[in-house]
């Protein structure tokens, strides 16, 4: 008995090491069982685990439906060679959308609208439960019968969108299934409201951007983006980023979180004066543009005879600036096939001018473009297929920050087509992944790849631990009368490369400042009054932590700078100057003349010491 024990260990053992990434180009690593006609792949990682989740789309019993797969950070799958089938539900013959993410809890989530009309959502948990049963959520009160989008929120929840060709739908889910108020997006100027698009903000709100459709099959458009609360509040009027234009209506935006609570969005669209190109547009976390330029920020110079398309982006998590990488090709033909990529920041500065040419034309036609940026922001991985007499390959290059290439790997190597994933899962513990449907004969296959350009076994790195007990306070110095929020945290067990702090100005502006890793506070000074939100990260080799919390287990702290020296004993025995709130000047420096208000006092004190008092006055008592 105990030889036969033995052989069932080892052959468990072969197994699981065959399934492991391997660093061999002409094999890689088989994930799942599918046919060669499957397709609509979407990845999505555990940032905590490293494992990858899966979803692809095929024809079974049920219509073309999805199957999802779990993979471990070594790539070993654990939902056997299939995968977990979604059978709960009847779907169409065609896809009606689907999408699909990671919950914080370590879940997955796919969401889809089925043949029936109607929006569902199921929760997988990591050993292949059914959380809320195989048919789910149904979603938005019956509402949206297709397309979805996902995101997750930061407490195990997720936000999700459906719409129905005329409107969008948006709608928070809990952790545990508790569905929150479905908020209606429509015009009522007779434009159809749809291809929303979903980024999480501070606070868990959502930042939504969608087109405003006319009818036809060239139309007029218009990009939105909208701040919504998981209660239902639109925190501001939708703000317009791109202004009306007339296009296909089929080409439609994307967009992506910047790390700052806000996004970018871009698009494909003719601009001004009808050159096509792709242009980008950005927002900060109150929903509202900070690119005044409507036509957007083109990402190559425009000219008629070329076209700049099929882009794909990220965003740096230090400097948040956007890396973007898109295809050239002739307008004329569209025979000649170029890969370039753009750096450009939250105000739309082009930081890499016309571009930096990736591949070259060498009559070949690149396609499924990607970039993701490394997560300790020292540079970038940009992906593509190269496609030639119907077989494909994969390749990666390595970039950091100013654009200089550092490596350059072949992925997998052409001996067959391949129908790409649809999306990029990023780098998450020195590691991202590529995956793909083998065209020829069926089946998923995946290559991992680390920031150095390592494929095959990676090490999973340090934690990256975030500081603790942040805490925010006022601070006035009396003897020269400056003033400012004083700011300290417990530093992590492991000490970072540097602290980043982000400080959310009234104006809606956020500024970043970089905190040597000795430090554990921080004196920000300032010359005005105001209530300033700061949040903290802790940057390491190979990622950033998540936002330092405070005592109470917020991941922010607030704290109102009120620019005067409060809680002393000195009083004002000669009045200078009375301010209201606003910083205007009262022409009255008799107190028995001021109406119901709150007041600063500007005056003198017994020693001769100029100082500042605030002041409430009721005259209803």
């Amino acid at each position: 008995m105990k030889k036969l024990f033995f052989l069932v260990i080892s052959l468990v053992a072969m197994l699981t090491a065959k399934a492991q990434w391997v660093d061999d180009p002409t094999t890689n690593t088989f994930l799942a069982n599918c046919g060669p006609d499957d397709g609509e792949l979407y990845m999505a990682t555990n940032p905590s685990t490293g494992d990858t989740y899966i979803q692809w789309e095929g024809f079974g019993t049920n219509g073309w439906s999805p199957t999802l797969q779990r993979i471990t950070f070594e790539g070993v799958p654990q939902w056997g060679d299939d995968g977990i089938h979604i059978g709960g539900h009847e779907f169409s013959s065609m896809s009606e959308g689907v999408a699909m993410i990671t919950t914080t809890d370590g879940c997955v989530v796919s969401c889809f609208a089925t043949y029936d009309g109607f929006s569902y959502a199921v929760k997988i948990d990591p050993d292949g439960n059914f959380v809320w049963g195989e048919q789910g959520l149904q979603l938005f009160g019956g509402l949206g019968f297709s397309r979805t989008e996902l995101t997750a929120g930061d407490d195990g929840g997720f936000w999700a969108l459906g719409f129905d060709y005329q409107n969008l739908y948006l709608q928070y889910v809990g952790a545990d299934g508790t569905l929150g108020p479905t908020t209606t997006i429509s015009d009522s100027g007779g434009y159809k409201c749809m291809y929303g698009q979903l980024t999480l903000s501070l606070n868990n709100n959502v930042l939504l951007t969608y087109e405003k459709v006319g009818s036809g099959f060239y139309t007029d458009k218009e990009l939105y983006v909208v701040a919504v609360t998981p209660d239902g509040t639109i925190l501001n009027p939708a703000s317009l980023l791109m202004s009306s234009q007339t296009f296909q209506s089929t080409y439609i935006h994307k967009a992506v979180a910047d790390g700052m609570g806000g996004g970018y969005a871009y698009i494909w669209h003719p601009g001004i004066g009808g050159a096509f190109n792709t242009y980008v547009f950005h927002f900060n976390e109150f929903g509202v543009s900070t690119i005044s330029d409507l036509n957007g920020i083109s990402v190559h110079p425009t000219d008629p005879s070329n076209y700049y398309l099929d882009a794909y982006a990220t965003s740096d998590p230090v400097s948040h600036d956007l890396i973007i990488v898109y295809e050239q090709t002739d307008a004329a033909t569209q025979s000649q096939s170029s890969v370039y990529m753009n750096r450009i920041t939250p105000t739309g500065e082009k930081l890499w001018g016309d571009g930096i040419n990736v591949a070259g034309n060498v009559g070949v036609n690149y396609s499924d473009l990607f970039v993701d940026a490394f997560e300790d922001g020292s540079g970038f991985m940009v992906s593509y297929t190269v496609n030639m007499s119907g077989l494909s390959s994969v390749f990666a290059i390595g970039y950091d920050m100013q654009g200089d290439q550092l490596w350059a790997k072949n992925i997998s190597i052409g001996t067959y087509n391949r129908t790409m994933c649809d999306n990029s899962t990023g780098f998450h513990l020195g590691q991202n992944i590529v995956a793909w449907v083998n065209g020829s004969n069926g089946n998923v296959y995946g290559q991992n790849i680390g920031p150095d350009g390592t494929m095959g076994p990676i090490e999973i790195p340090e934690p990256c631990l975030a500081p603790t007990n942040f805490e925010g306070s006022y601070v006035y110095n009396s003897e020269d009368q400056t003033f400012g929020a004083l700011l300290t945290w417990d530093a992590p067990e492991t000490q970072p490369l540097w602290y980043n702090l982000f400080i959310n100005l009234p104006d809606g502006n956020t500024i970043h400042a970089s905190i040597d890793p000795t430090e554990t506070e921080y004196y920000h000074e300032l010359n005005v009054s105001a209530t300033i939100t700061y949040r903290l990260t802790a940057t390491y080799e190979h990622c950033e932590s998540d936002y330092a919390l405070t005592p109470d287990g917020e991941d922010y702290v607030i704290v109102e700078v009120t620019g005067i020296e409060e809680n002393t004993k000195n009083n004002i025995v000669t009045v200078l100057n009375v301010f209201n709130m606003s910083g205007q000047r009262i022409q009255a420096n008799n107190m028995d003349e001021l109406n119901t208000g709150v007041y600063i006092i500007q005056g003198l004190t017994e020693d001769g010491r100029l100082v500042s008092r605030k002041m409430v006055v009721d005259r209803t008592l």
